[in-house]
């Protein structure tokens, strides 16, 4: 079975790890970790910030592809 990268898994790690994202985008590890799993950031905001900070697409990021 073949697998899609977690986008949401590969920014986090470019902006430094779970602290560095949720310090940057002022929610709690505890959410980065969830948008990880998830692997969708719901919040817009947060999504277009996260997308800026690691240079990735929103829409990897929303899961609008």
């Amino acid at each position: 079975m073949f697998k899609t990268p977690n986008t949401v898994r590969l920014a986090v790690e470019r902006v430094g790890g779970p602290t560095k994202a949720s310090n940057a985008c002022g929610v709690s590890n505890a959410t980065i970790f969830n948008w990880i799993n998830r692997r969708h950031v719901p919040n817009i905001d947060k999504a277009k910030l996260l997308a800026t900070l690691a240079s990735v697409d929103i829409n990897d990021l929303r899961g609008t592809r």
